[in-house]
């Protein structure tokens, strides 16, 4: 058996519901993110025409992988998706109006000798803050069984 297998077999299964949201995070935050920068930056929409499709983008590959993999829900796909996107709404409004007030504050900002815009640290900051809110919206309020 191969270490890949056997981690997916014996851990996975055993870890908690955030270890797997984070795993499954990790995949739709680089499809969101890739998504919000390119409609940012190449295609020169704006901030939240592209946060809204970059993070809609996420979304459908975040309710596949976390009702089958994170919370194996038995919920209905009809009642389980309008919660999910009532969720998702809800912590997309909170979390990029909360990170979009604090970059007006951060008006020079350096990382990785990259100089950030006042709109790309309101995305980052927003992706941490919709991470938090939506595990806990996704696991008490959408997949429960």
């Amino acid at each position: 058996m191969s270490s890949r297998t056997f981690i997916l077999e014996h851990y996975l299964k055993r870890t908690n519901t955030f270890i797997r949201f984070l795993l499954v995070g990790t995949v739709n935050t680089f499809v969101g993110l890739s998504m919000i920068f390119m409609l940012l930056d190449l295609a020169e929409l704006s901030y939240w025409t592209a946060t809204f499709l970059g993070n809609g983008t996420g979304a459908a590959v975040s309710y596949f992988l976390n009702r089958t993999f994170t919370f194996r829900s038995g919920a209905s796909i009809q009642s389980s998706a309008v919660r999910f996107i009532f969720i998702l709404f809800l912590c997309y409004i909170l979390s990029y109006s909360i990170s979009g007030l604090a970059a007006e504050f951060i008006q020079a900002f350096t990382l990785l000798g990259h100089d950030v815009s006042p709109e790309e640290l309101a995305v980052l900051l927003g992706a941490g803050i919709y991470t938090l809110t939506n595990y806990i919206g996704q696991k008490y309020l959408v997949f429960t069984k």
